[in-house]
């Protein structure tokens, strides 16, 4: 293998958690190869809610993980509190009529740790005046540590210091495979041809089990159907992240918002082309829902929307490290790849170069799924 400040590097995937393990790489001396399908960020990073967070119930390693991943966004945050695509406001979260989970949730989250507040129609307005209390729940959850981050915002960001550091960048390259030589990974291959490596990172979002299946690891693949969608701009302020039982809605740069849920996963179509279309009629529905979450007469109205798969592995955990069956071969497939994109990429990038395994990875091999 390559010395420090020779060691080369393929990473498949355009989106956050490609070009921020692409950044932290080159950070580290890396000579770095970033190869896309087809254009930075035109995949789930793309149609992501982006919401950071670590609420609810998870695994004890899964949720010490993602704070530690909303602490680098908010040393990220810190270099520049004036950046409007990185934001800090909290989170507003409520189920429709019941008022026991809601309050099972508080005490768990408590329980760990996590900043959570109940709040009602009555005080929700000290948490973000612009939430219509007249359509929440009896109680709902604050969570002020919470935030957001635009994606597409990010990976411009980002891409910014990786082509500074002299990184290459391959898009429109294609549907990529792995090459592999004597068990080992050794390199891509591509519609733009072949690059040799020490090692390939495949960060393919819900792609990335088909990636590494020909190499004979079965990764299990959860992934839904999903749609983001961006509205025009509008004068209604809201500063947090809404999660509620017919929409999700946060702040967007430009003054708008954007918003998903899960209710018209089932009016989702594939397409033959193998893209995604729907009704706009369910658009404008998401929209009005979304519209009733806000104080005032405002109206949401859709401006675009992107619709595809969402990555989440089988058992809902983060996929994380080196295929102990494939060495050189690393992968990243998770839900919170907005949440984790700069940690995973920090240990990811220090384990490919050191070969040494990071103990807060332990729990997300592939192995786990034999």
């Amino acid at each position: 293998m390559a010395g420090k400040n020779e060691m080369s590097v393929v990473v498949l995937g355009g989106g956050v958690l490609g070009v921020s393990s692409a950044l932290q790489l080159a950070k580290r001396g890396a000579k770095v190869t970033l190869v896309t399908e087809a254009e930075l960020c035109s995949g789930a990073s793309g149609r992501s809610l982006s919401w950071l967070n670590s609420a609810g119930e998870r695994s004890t390693a899964y949720h010490a993980l993602r704070m530690a991943g909303i602490d680098r966004y908010r040393t990220l945050f810190a270099a520049d509190p004036t950046r409007d695509w990185l934001r800090f406001d909290g989170g507003i979260c409520w189920s429709a009529n019941d008022v026991a989970g809601t309050r099972a949730r508080h005490s768990y989250e408590k329980a760990h740790g996590y900043d959570s507040h109940l709040v009602s129609a009555n005080t929700v307005a000290q948490a973000d005046e612009q939430v219509n209390p007249g359509v929440m729940a009896d109680e709902a959850i604050f969570n002020p540590g919470e935030g957001w981050v635009s994606l597409p915002h990010l990976v411009e960001h980002l891409v910014g210091e990786l082509r500074a550091l002299g990184a290459e960048i391959v898009e429109q390259a294609g549907k990529a495979s792995v090459i592999s030589e004597q068990g080992r990974a050794c390199g891509v291959r591509s519609d733009k041809g072949e690059l040799r490596a020490d090692a390939v990172l495949v960060a393919c979002g819900p792609w990335t089990p088909q990636v590494v299946a020909p190499l004979g690891v079965t990764i299990p693949d959860g992934s839904p159907v999903s749609m983001l969608v961006i509205t025009e701009p509008s004068e209604q302020r809201l500063k947090t992240v809404l999660n509620t039982p017919r929409a999700a809605v946060r702040p967007n740069p430009g003054k708008r918002y954007a918003l998903d849920h899960d209710w018209y996963e089932n009016d989702i179509k594939l397409q033959s082309d193998g893209s995604y279309q729907i009704n706009e009629s369910v658009v404008a529905q998401l929209a009005q829902e979304a519209s009733k979450l806000l104080r005032g007469d405002a109206t949401l109205i859709p401006h675009s929307w992107k619709l595809g798969l969402k990555p989440i592995p089988g058992d809902g955990e983060p996929v994380l490290g080196e295929l102990q069956s494939v060495p050189g071969c690393f992968v990243a497939f998770t839900h919170s790849g907005a949440t984790l994109a700069l940690i995973a990429a920090e240990l990811l990038a220090d384990e490919i170069i050191t070969g040494e395994k990071h103990p807060m990875l332990a729990s997300f091999r592939a192995e786990r799924f034999g």
